[in-house]
């Protein structure tokens, strides 16, 4: 009789050190920006995470991107530079936005891929998810209302739709709220390819090709990429390492014991912990509708994610 598997650590500690992991990358991003662009950031981020990976993962990854058809190829060049663009662009909303707003939109990315599997997977949405879907929305009206009104002398006070379209924490919203659809993008097209790679070698071309498309793109910027101090260099490892390399491989890992779908809620967990950092390290403390609007986002995407897909 063959004895049981032995698992090397509880999978609910290794998923909540994940949550941990990853609700730490909003701090020191805002730590970097002091001195750095946020497509130097974003850069030094996914090329740090991948040379991580490289010892372990770069033999095996040849082999594997050689076995694949050159259709395969393009898959993981294009969900390479999804996530180059989602990157990109969430660490630049952290400029003009709450940390709370934008990881709250950025985590809509499962509503995106859910709008976006019936054009591309072919798979048929159910009417839980479109309530969760049409949650979310209200949630994210909240989030943008909270930038753009206030009670003055118990007066609402708003501002006009110019100002409203110009603002800075609208960019920083609209910016947070592209990074989710590119992220989708990255989790769909890596759906269709993902399957015949192993996780090591699949997670190392796509890092590669990202950090590879956001270099470009800050050599095409006119960005410097060295003469940081050493604590900025710090905080673009530590970015790299806890919540990119230690967070999603914890994900990754807990995958092989725990549902995906419990997995994928459980991220939820993520706006939640970072908005507490930031109210800790950044005495940023979020505002009545970033906390209700947050909350619908979030219910949002539970409902959704908890109702799944149907070919």
């Amino acid at each position: 009789m063959n004895s049981p598997q032995r698992i090397a650590a509880p999978p609910m500690v290794v998923l909540l050190i994940g949550i941990l992991a990853v609700s730490t990358a909003s701090i020191f991003i805002r730590f970097a920006q002091k001195e750095a662009s946020s497509l130097v950031i974003a850069a030094y981020r996914m090329t740090l995470a991948g040379l991580i990976l490289a010892p372990v993962a770069l033999p095996g990854a040849v082999r594997s991107l050689q076995a694949l058809k050159p259709g395969q190829r393009w898959l993981i060049l294009f969900s390479g530079l999804f996530l180059a663009f989602h990157f990109g662009a969430w660490i630049t909303s952290l400029e003009y936005t709450s940390v709370a707003s934008s990881v709250v939109l950025v985590t809509t990315t499962p509503l995106w891929v859910a709008l976006l599997s019936p054009l591309v997977l072919k798979e048929r949405i159910r009417r839980e998810t479109w309530f969760g879907l049409l949650v979310a929305m209200a949630g994210g009206v909240l989030v943008g209302f909270q930038e753009s009104c206030s009670l003055e002398a118990g007066k609402l006070i708003c501002l006009s739709p110019q100002d409203f379209l110009g603002g800075r924490a609208m960019l920083g919203n609209a910016l947070a709220l592209f990074g989710a659809f590119m992220a989708a993008g990255y989790m769909v097209v890596g759906r269709q390819v993902r399957p015949v790679l192993s996780l090591f070698s699949y997670t190392f071309w796509v890092y590669s090709i990202s950090a590879a498309f956001l270099l470009l793109f800050v050599v095409l910027s006119g960005e410097k990429l060295t003469g940081f101090s050493g604590m900025t260099y710090l905080w673009f490892t530590l970015l790299a390492v806890i919540p990119q390399v230690i967070g999603h491989s914890s994900f990754n890992w807990a995958l092989k014991y725990l549902p995906a779908a419990f997995v994928s809620l459980a991220l939820l967990g993520e706006p939640v912990g970072t908005t507490i950092l930031a109210v800790i390290f950044l005495k940023e403390a979020p505002g009545t509708g970033e906390l209700v609007g947050g909350a619908l986002i979030l219910a949002g995407i539970f409902l959704a994610s908890r109702s799944g897909t149907k070919k």
